[in-house]
């Protein structure tokens, strides 16, 4: 969901999202005019799934089309890869194909994107996942809850997610035998973290950095605010989903779950916020990390898997990534992120959402259903590209050629931290992002800076949250 190259987790930013939001906002009254079948010659009897192109390459596609062809010989798909550069060219242009009366009937959704569809665009799968409850329970057995948690909205299920993605630390072992550092345990904290990076500064060159990250929502400072007891937005859930979890969980898992996510009052000033600024710009005062509009990413795979970076924050997607990049499975690893107040993590994932502009609701469900089988994203992941949703895909033989060694942590994320969640992804999200990465980037540009940026933060957070989307 997130690589170097394509960033599928990256920044849903500024005016090419705004662009196409104002465009649906002027057609939202009129949501049953809004299919392909309104414009000559555009809608050909298919249904038509919408995907991120760089994610689904043309294999990806074939894999999906065949195989669902010859599970549903009569239902005639057209999968349609988006070329986009990320999540906020990919959301910019769907929008732009419903204003235009061109909507597709399924779309990929990531977290960025879950409560925007959901509160403007989606259609709830409450009615079905009820009738095919007995089909669907192998599903639930074998996705964790948190996961399913975060594709609903104030008590209804919209999506089913296929794969997700938590921050958790890779380290470069070439540095830490450099350093003399043993890999660190699962409960090592902030200050373990910190001591660590300063024995790779010392037995290293000017051109390392030990600690490299980027400024975005995911696997920015949002990790480290969650690490802190705290986040960008008051986070609480909504009422209901009982149905769904009485159904499929047993009791133990269902314990504190409900209808969804909700993010509200923005708390940037908030005391936790401002001394995980502090820490951060800590490390960047002592040369200990890079200033977060100090890299996008896109050469982190090289400069890792070459020893010029210590560590970094990721995903599973990764594994992937760095076997491309030609890495060894022996010369990385991944650990949990470090506990500071608590060791909670955040994580993204993503699903098909059903758009109320379809026609072919029916036949959108047994897409839907399909993807998320087993078989299917077996076929369909072969490259650890991301994690799977599903828990029995993540085995010792997956990650044999890749690695890392301790693959278990990708899964265990959700596991062993209960409290792990989504990232703080509101309806009005585009904006929120924007507002982050702007102000991060002044209130670590400097010394001192630290506390004015957070107030102006709050202030533009604030003004994003009371827009109406």
């Amino acid at each position: 969901m997130t690589d170097s190259h394509h960033t599928r987790r990256a920044l849903l930013r500024y005016g090419a999202y705004g662009a196409g939001a104002a465009a649906l906002a002027g057609t939202a009254a009129s949501w049953d005019r809004l299919t392909g079948a309104d414009v000559p010659g555009r809608d050909d009897g298919s249904l038509v799934v919408a995907t991120l192109g760089p994610a689904y390459g043309p294999k990806a596609v074939r894999t999906l089309t065949e195989g669902f062809a010859r599970e549903h010989p009569d239902i005639k798909l057209r999968i349609n890869a988006v070329q986009a550069v990320d999540w906020s060219d990919f959301f910019a242009k769907i929008l732009t194909q419903i204003a235009a009366g061109t909507a597709p009937d399924l779309v990929y959704v990531a977290t960025e994107g879950v409560q925007l569809f959901t509160r403007r665009l989606g259609v709830p799968l409450d009615r079905w996942v009820r009738r095919d409850a007995a089909e669907l329970r192998e599903y639930f057995a074998d996705v964790h809850p948190s996961l399913v948690e975060s594709m609903m909205y104030e008590g209804s299920l919209y999506q089913l997610p296929v794969e997700f993605n938590a921050a958790d630390i890779y380290l470069n072992r070439e540095v830490l035998a450099r350093a003399g550092a043993d890999f660190p345990a699962a409960d090592w904290n902030r200050d373990d973290f910190t001591a660590l990076l300063r024995r790779m500064k010392r037995s290293s060159g000017s051109r390392f950095t030990p600690y490299f990250w980027t400024n975005r929502l995911w696997g920015g400072v949002v990790p480290w605010l969650f690490a802190n007891g705290t986040n960008l937005l008051a986070e609480s859930k909504a009422p209901g989903g009982a149905w769904l979890w009485d159904a499929f969980y047993p009791a133990s898992q269902r314990r504190g779950r409900g209808g969804g996510f909700r993010w509200t009052t923005p708390q940037a000033t908030h005391a936790r916020a401002e001394e995980t600024y502090d820490y951060l710009a800590s490390l960047i005062q002592e040369g200990l990390c890079t200033r977060p509009e100090g890299g996008n990413g896109q050469n982190l795979v090289g400069v890792f898997s070459t020893g010029r970076v210590g560590v970094t924050p990721a995903g599973g997607f990764w594994a992937g990534g760095l076997q491309l990049a030609g890495m060894p499975p022996t010369g990385y690893d991944v650990q949990y992120f470090p506990r500071w107040r608590t060791q909670r993590h955040q994580f993204g994932a993503a699903g098909y959402a059903l758009l109320r502009t379809s026609r072919r609701q029916d036949e959108a469900w047994e897409f839907i259903k399909y993807a998320a089988r087993r078989d299917t994203l077996t076929r369909l992941f072969t490259t650890n590209q991301t994690t799977p949703a599903r828990r029995s895909m993540l085995t010792a033989d997956r990650y044999r050629g890749s690695g890392p060694a301790h693959w278990r942590v990708f899964y265990d994320t959700l596991d062993e931290f209960p409290d792990t969640g989504p990232i703080p992804a509101p309806p009005q999200v585009a904006e929120v992002e924007q507002v982050l990465l702007k102000h991060t980037g002044t209130a670590l540009a400097s010394p001192r800076s630290v506390r004015p940026a957070l107030r102006r933060m709050q202030d533009d957070l604030e003004r994003a949250m009371e827009r109406e989307i």
